[in-house]
């Protein structure tokens, strides 16, 4: 037999041995599953929901008496037309805020006559993509 069938053969037998699969001890099966669903599912939610990034009066925050500008970027665009944002005033009461409908896509901007006290805007926002969010950003209103 020759050099080159010899090797031909050799090789036709080596790309059809039988592949042999393992078991994972049942201890790595749970953390093998939760890695690999969270490679797959995680990238998906990062990109999914719009997420608040940043605050005008920033979260625990206090501004001075009077008109009160309020501003919440997020990591995304939002629909203004179907998100909301509710003040709940010191007395627990609360009144939906008129959303400005101008400016850039990842901001809403709202004003209010505050007197001081302790606040809190509830904002729940609709992404683009569809998901909505919601979040409190507690905030004081302090004496000018």
């Amino acid at each position: 037999m020759s050099a080159s069938r010899s090797k031909r053969r050799h090789l036709m037998a080596v790309s059809l041995a039988p592949v042999v699969v393992m078991p994972l001890p049942a201890a790595m099966l749970l953390p093998a599953v939760t890695l690999l669903s969270a490679v797959i599912v995680l990238p998906a939610v990062a990109h999914a929901h719009a997420i608040l990034e940043d605050s005008q009066p920033p979260i625990g925050g206090s501004v001075p008496a009077g008109k009160v500008t309020l501003r919440l970027r997020y990591n995304s665009r939002i629909d203004r037309g179907r998100s909301r944002l509710t003040l709940t005033r010191p007395d627990h009461s609360q009144v939906v805020l008129s959303i400005d409908p101008d400016g850039p896509p990842d901001i809403m901007t709202t004003q209010a006559q505050l007197p001081p006290g302790a606040y809190s805007v509830r904002w729940q926002v609709l992404a683009i993509d569809g998901h909505i969010t919601r979040g409190d950003v507690p905030f004081t209103v302090t004496a000018p």
